[in-house]
């Protein structure tokens, strides 16, 4: 072969390669210029979060990530905003804040905001406490509270959406401790959702000589009825029963097979909601029961226990297998809970600038740490609250 077509072909290969390099360094740009001139949508969200200690909220920035993606506009020309578009806490500088709740609103006002909204979402109602807002004493104590818990103004503006067949998405700690029994018993009375009393979470290690970050309140309640002991070194799942503060422990290699706890998608979850068949979840979740009349499990949490472990739970009637995922979408109402912190992700705004950045999921995560929750984000919230929001867009044009 001469020189001369060994040289062309040396040229084309550099130049593909060269072409390849360009287009791999435009690409951010171009899909930063499609995100910008897509039409933005109007879908107006009443977000509750009550547990915004600084900015950006992390437990309802999620949502907001989503929302900005998807190009939802609060009203016909304006985006949301993290720091602004929500009803809760505000945290202001030197330890002021300000309550913009739905405390504050009659019932006049109440009614106006479920006829101007479109949907409503409450992403944490767990709230504020002394401890961790005055910086005073252990942050890992429990403390009085400054702001926090369902109000019935809350509940009743749910009522309000659901009259009028509206989306309603919640969870936990939407009806947890610290909101009042009476409050939690209306809305499980009217979402057919019942709170089991217990919550639970991983933990990568219960040695309290390397984990600092192990809540005081839950080692000292569970030495008071185990003789003052904490044996506990590795990691596992704790379980907290917040009626009476009893608390289980299932450490991993004694009582469990799988670290982690894992939710496990249905079909449904799977085909039409985009999640993965199971991914791990290393954060606080909580065990409800559902009226299989009124809702259906989408996906489940499934806790891998052994013998040992499931005598563990059978001895204070804690199930291994829980729903994640309720709902329940007909022509009444469309309802969501999920049985987790599902909104509370460290993730940032700036990539929802970009069209089509889902597609570079694998680059924003690692599934080697075993507390990443990145990728819980972008493998089951991103589609699955994607689906839900454009889902009900469509609905809602459709019936226009």
């Amino acid at each position: 072969m001469s020189e001369k077509v060994l040289n062309k072909r040396t040229r084309i290969k550099i130049s593909w390669r060269g072409l390849l390099a360009i287009i791999i360094f435009l690409l951010p740009f171009w899909m930063l210029v499609v995100w910008f001139f897509l039409p933005g949508r109007k879908l107006l969200i009443a977000i509750v979060d009550k547990t915004v200690v600084e900015y950006p909220g992390q437990e309802h920035l999620s949502l907001h990530w989503v929302l900005n993606q998807e190009k939802f506009l609060k009203n016909n020309t304006e985006r949301y905003e993290p720091d602004k578009d929500y009803f809760g806490f505000f945290p202001l500088e030197d330890e002021k804040y300000k309550l913009k709740g739905l405390e504050r609103f009659d019932s006049t006002q109440l009614q106006k905001l479920s006829v101007d909204a479109d949907a409503a979402y409450i992403t944490d109602a767990y709230g504020v406490f002394r401890n961790e807002w005055f910086k005073q004493g252990n942050i890992q104590d429990r403390s009085g509270i400054v702001y926090g818990g369902m109000s019935k103004q809350d509940i009743y503006f749910l009522e309000l959406m659901k009259q009028k067949n509206k989306l309603i998405i919640t969870e936990f700690n939407s009806i947890g401790s610290p909101t009042d029994p009476v409050i939690r018993n209306k809305f499980e009375q009217t979402f057919g959702i019942k709170w089991s009393g217990w919550i639970g979470r991983y933990f990568e290690s219960f040695d309290t000589t390397i984990n600092k970050e192990l809540p005081t309140w839950l080692i000292n309640n569970y030495k008071r009825s185990h003789n003052d002991q904490w044996p506990f070194k590795k990691g596992g799942v704790a379980f907290i029963n917040a009626e009476n503060d009893l608390v289980v422990i299932l450490e991993s290699g004694k009582h469990l097979k799988t670290d982690l706890p894992y939710i496990y998608a249905s079909q449904e979850g799977i085909e039409h909601y985009g999640m993965p068949e199971k991914i791990k979840y290393s954060f606080w979740f909580d065990i409800v029961n559902i009226d299989p009349k009124v809702n259906h499990v989408v996906s489940d949490f499934r806790i891998d226990v052994n013998e040992a472990g499931q005598t563990e739970l059978n001895q204070y009637k804690i199930p291994a297998t829980f729903p994640a995922i309720t709902t329940h979408i007909n022509k009444d109402y469309r309802f969501f809970y999920f049985s987790a912190d599902f909104c509370d992700n460290p993730i940032s705004l700036s990539s929802s600038y970009f069209k089509g950045v889902s597609l570079f999921k694998w680059m924003m995560y690692t599934e080697r740490e075993p507390l990443e929750r990145k990728s819980f984000f972008w493998r089951l919230y991103r589609p699955l609250v994607t689906t839900i929001l454009n889902d009900y867009y469509d609905s809602i044009k459709e019936n226009q």
